[in-house]
């Protein structure tokens, strides 16, 4: 899961159906979700309590990164940014789809050009096709977007 700002309040209710509450879907859960959230300061690190607590809890099927803007510096020494957080872990995440994995994206419509360009970046250093690798992501509904 992947959010900048604002567009953190869905996961929110993702890892609160999961985690938090006693449903039957957080019963039958055993995989991982992993939450990166992108901001410019950490002041405006939104629910951070209630991650952490579900961290604590569930520390082998809970993950969170932090990319913080203005607070942060990437590979490179500039800012960070949340598409700079998840190519970190490009590999496991690559690894992660490639075994049936989603991918969820929430935010700012302006997110989505730094992760697409980064994530055809590390297809090419994988020398993957950037195009036939997202149209394979789409076609096994793995891939999801919703950004305003």
């Amino acid at each position: 899961m992947v959010a900048t700002g604002t567009g953190i309040a869905p996961y929110r209710g993702f890892i609160r159906r999961l985690f938090v509450e006693n449903t039957p879907a957080g019963n039958a859960y055993k995989g991982e979700a992993w939450l990166f959230l992108g901001v410019a300061n950490s002041d405006a690190l939104l629910y951070d309590d209630e991650w952490q607590e579900v961290l604590q809890e569930y520390p082998d099927n809970f993950r969170l990164d932090y990319a913080i803007s203005r607070e942060q510096e990437n590979k490179k020494g500039g800012k960070m940014y949340v598409q700079d957080k998840v190519e970190e872990y490009a590999d496991e995440i690559f690894n992660k789809l490639d075994s049936g994995a989603h991918i969820y994206f929430c935010g700012l419509k302006g997110m989505m050009p730094g992760i697409q360009d980064m994530l055809a970046e590390v297809c090419k250093g994988k020398d993957i096709d950037y195009g036939e690798w997202l149209k394979g992501l789409k076609k096994n509904k793995q891939w999801h977007v919703e950004v305003y």
